[in-house]
């Protein structure tokens, strides 16, 4: 099989095992680094890229790891006048002379594009061991310095650290690698935001994992202006700025000291940002100052009209950007969730001008959602770059790609748009943009894309899986899209006025205080870890995470971090294959609100999922690719073939990934050397939760399959198979819970309604009335007549899926195509496949696929693309369904043996096309 995923620049990843060898130098830098005492850092004062101020900051971050370890660090501006003896930490720009020396040395091919590192070991200079950081600009130079750092930090020598044999040459995949940081609530988010110690230890930790823009988003405690109470930046110009002409304008109870200590405090977070190379982006979210009926807000807006709304948003706009230089970008929502209906182009038409005024650039992002070209030629017109950024995966996290479909209830509606209401566009014609990248990936678009990952499937529990982030970063380049920007772990807490007293657990929401960290994301540090390295270099070598594992926990490290891993695939796996709500404030899998099997009435707050609104019903987020559970028993019960992930298949992938799991914890339980440290508890809670999360959800899916099953046959005996696997699933719930009691807060506040808010022992009762209903549910009429065989078949996939078969086919995508000429596809099968159809669609969610049967000429199938469809401004994607039996059929490329590939293949057009 040969795909080709994307033409992004890929990194050169050098693996020198003889390197020392090679140089004639394994004795001596064994000898060296045993008795290794003095380092010194080389900086030719005339390389202006390595003595650019990112580079200097570095250089300081790698002498402060050195001398936590002991080791006197000195300067020098070459490696000759550096004391003998010393082992050099040669700085260097990828062209100097010097680092063109050693990299030929090494037989490295030195590094190419923007923000390329090398980092090479076991050279020598001068009869100097030397280790060479370079990179072609200063993030680079940065990046490799920070690298070195890490290297020694993760290692409890830094003599083995710095001697080490490994060489590396890196390119970033992406463009754009963002982190995104939600204020959402005064008791809880002003603390960190007013912690200078807390921002610096912060952005050093962004920028070590390769991270390169950090957005602060202001405004999104509630999606749009409800009922609002804790306001503190809702409306974010007067809590930042005084403006002049509206000195009448402020926020409640703010005092002038606040405020102007706000705007310090966002001067030095933009001033951190710059000295490790992070572009800042601010975010404003929310543009309404009137709240509703039945709103108490903590900080009401004052001396504002409805005459002076938008010129005020004009002039605030553009003095905050003028009293913060530092801000290099700016998020807006311009949609309906941002207080003002999408038809009132003239008030955004006002707020623009804002900036167009600046006389420096920034970069003006949307939120994709709908948005229409109306807008975007708006904010085209203030002569600054603009880029529109899509939702991932709604506002969840699915597996590692674009989704290949939207749900049926997003599609574009054929009603006529709601003229004049809050969400005319997003409910109306532009619905296709709510929770994907929707029509945005034209050929000869005028405006950058990226995309933005929303937390809604994981938000409390520890995650990180290097292969699933790898394939992440492979997929975000597709059509030029830049990158991500990653809503962080607890993104959204305290939202809608839900904040507590960091006294009393705080953002990370430990009843066990031994377990909190010193800052909220101290818990995550690997998550970013992982997300930051992953979509920089998708291809790096996953130990370059995992070394954080080992030097936390010694001999228990790889195991701890394969049981991350597969932790981290349950939850993606389960908001892929079922989705009762795209909604992040509705649906949190993680601390989930139970979904009834048996009775809609019991069903209160999942309204956006196809009717009858029970689980078995429940659509896939990507329904191209998986089933629901009703539509896979029906099909295989009536003898029809799908090739569609099946449910079954999901509940074995999670119950498998769980047992591993189960497994490694049985062996970290007996490591007495880590057993006490904070930082291995508070994993080793996380994935034991994460496997009870894997088994409640795989035994959930069996109870409805054979509830199913039940409904179509009135068959008593499956109806009890049903009741003891939904009591499986209830066994494994409540052992959550009780891992969770007296660890976690029984009141866990995302919001303020129920489901998000509370803790694992709060959602039992839900899951045992829906067990009571389902034994209580009167006997059905069965409908169309079910043949045993194919009954027997059904129950012995609910019980046991049988694993999908690997299929080897051949198939070399074409690299582009002409538009308006045809396109010709071929695949070479096994001689077992009966039959294979070409399904494909312009990469364009608001279209269905198009399917066509390939001809075949022995073991080659062909089909073509025609004319007409490819004369289009939109790239392609296909891929194959492939026949086995009459009642039996995969897919081609499918999504891996890892669940990490992407399960389509992408061709891009030749050239411009209008």
């Amino acid at each position: 099989m040969s795909i080709n995923h994307s033409n992004w620049s890929r990194r050169t990843f050098v693996k020198t095992a003889g390197l020392l060898t090679t140089l004639g130098m394994t004795d001596s830098l064994e000898l060296f680094a045993a008795e290794m005492k003095s380092v010194t850092i080389v900086v030719d004062p005339g390389d202006t890229v390595a003595s650019s101020a990112a580079a200097k900051w570095a250089a300081t971050e790698l002498e402060r790891a050195l001398v936590e370890q002991q080791i006197h660090v000195g300067r020098a501006d070459t490696v000759a006048s550096a004391p003998a003896g010393d082992l050099c930490v040669l700085i260097a720009s990828a062209g100097s002379p010097a680092a063109v020396s050693v990299l030929r040395a090494a037989g490295a091919n030195p590094p190419a594009g923007p923000e390329a590192l090398a980092v090479i070991s076991g050279a020598k200079e001068a009869g100097k061991p030397v280790v060479l950081a370079t990179g072609t600009d200063s993030r680079g130079v940065m990046y490799a310095v920070l690298e070195v750092a890490d290297r020694v930090f993760c290692n409890d020598s830094a003599s083995s650290a710095l001697t080490a044999s490994d060489a590396v040459v890196e390119a970033p995949a992406n463009k754009l690698r963002s982190i995104n940081r939600c204020f959402q609530s005064d008791l809880e988010d002003r603390p960190w935001f007013e912690d200078k110690e807390m921002w610096s230890a912060y952005l050093t930790m962004l920028a070590t994992h390769r991270f390169n823009m950090f957005n602060l988003s202001m405004g999104l405690a509630y999606d749009y202006p409800q009922k609002v109470f804790d306001s503190y930046t809702y409306f974010t110009y007067p809590f930042f700025v005084k403006v002049s002409g509206y000195d009448q304008v402020h926020a409640g109870k703010l005092t002038d000291e606040q405020r102007e200590k706000n705007l310090e405090i966002l001067r030095f977070i933009s001033d951190e940002c710059a000295k490790r190379g992070l572009d800042f982006t601010l975010g404003l979210w929310n543009h309404a100052y009137v709240m509703p009926p039945g709103s108490d807000p903590t900080y009401p807006i004052l001396g504002l009209t409805p005459e002076t709304h938008a010129p005020y948003c004009r002039d605030a706009l553009h003095t905050l950007l003028e009293s913060c230089p530092g801000i290099t970008g700016i998020t807006m929502r311009v949609h309906g969730e941002s207080g003002i209906p999408e038809g009132n182009f003239d008030f955004w038409e006002v707020v623009f001008q804002g900036i167009a005024k600046l006389d420096r650039k920034i970069n003006v992002n949307l939120h994709a959602k709908g948005t229409s070209e109306r807008i975007i030629n708006i904010a085209q017109s203030t002569n600054m770059p603009v880029s529109l950024t899509p939702k991932y995966w709604a506002e969840h996290l699915g597996l590692p790609y674009q989704p290949s479909s939207i749900r049926e209830t997003e599609k574009p509606p054929h009603g006529p748009d709601q003229k004049g209401a809050l969400f005319e566009l997003s409910n109306g014609a532009r619905r296709f943009m709510r929770y994907s990248y929707g029509d945005l990936f034209k050929k000869d678009r005028t405006y950058d894309v990226y995309f933005r990952i929303w937390p809604g499937t994981q938000r409390v529990l520890l995650w990180g899986d290097p292969k699933l982030a790898a394939g992440d970063g492979r997929g975000f380049p597709m059509c030029g899209s830049l990158g991500v920007d990653l809503f962080e772990p607890l993104s959204f807490k305290g939202r809608a006025s839900s904040g507590v007293s960091s006294a009393t657990g705080g953002r990370c929401s430990y009843a066990d205080q031994s377990l909190a960290p010193r800052y909220d994301w101290d818990k995550f540090v690997y998550s970013y870890r992982v997300w930051g390295r992953s979509i920089y270099n998708p291809d790096a070598d996953p130990k370059a995470c995992t070394r954080y594992w080992d030097k936390q926990l010694r001999a228990a490290g790889a195991r701890m971090a394969e049981a991350v891993a597969l932790g981290s695939r349950i939850l993606r796996i389960v908001t892929t294959s079922q989705d009762p709500s795209a909604a992040n404030w509705t649906y949190w899998p993680e601390i989930y609100t139970n979904m009834t099997i048996v009775d809609e009435s019991l069903n209160k707050i999942y309204r956006d999922t196809p009717e009858p609104r029970v689980y078995g019903t429940v659509s896939p987020l990507d329904p191209q690719m998986f089933v629901a559970i009703n539509s896979a028993i029906d099909e295989m019960l009536d003898g029809k073939s799908n090739s569609r992930y099946s449910p079954m298949e999901v509940a074995r992938w999670l119950d498998d990934y769980a047992d591993t799991i189960d497994r490694d914890v049985a062996q970290l339980s007996h490591d007495s050397r880590s057993s006490s440290s904070p930082v291995f508890r508070r994993a080793l809670l996380d994935v034991q939760i994460l496997s009870g999360l894997g088994h409640f959800y795989a035994a959930k899916i069996r109870s409805a399959s054979y509830y199913r099953v039940y409904q179509r046959t009135g068959d008593a005996a499956i109806k009890q198979q049903a009741v003891t696997s939904y009591r499986k699933s209830l066994d494994s719930w409540t052992a959550v819970a009780i891992l969770a009691k007296g660890k976690y807060m029984d009141d866990i506040t995302y919001g303020q309604i129920p489901n998000m808010r509370g803790s694992w022992a709060d959602r039992t009762a839900a899951i045992a009335a829906d067990i009571d209903a389902m034994e209580k549910a009167p006997t059905p009429t069965p409908g169309a007549s079910v043949s045993a065989q194919a009954k027997q078949t059904v129950l012995r996939q609910i019980a046991s899926a049988t694993p999908r078969p690997s299929t080897p086919c051949d198939h070399r995508p074409q690299g582009d195509f002409h538009p308006g000429s045809p396109m010709s596809i071929e695949i070479k099968v096994p001689s077992s496949i009966t039959g294979v159809r070409l399904i494909y669609r312009h990469v364009n969610q608001a279209e269905y696929y198009e399917t066509v049967d390939m001809k075949p000429s022995g073991d080659i199938h062909s089909a073509t693309i025609p004319a007409e469809y490819t004369n289009s401004p939109y790239a392609l994607q296909y891929y194959f369904e492939l026949q086995h039996s009459p009642t039996h059929a995969t897919m081609f490329p499918g999504l891996g043996p890892d669940l990490t590939q992407r399960p389509y293949f992408l061709v891009e057009q030749q050239s411009s096309h209008a």
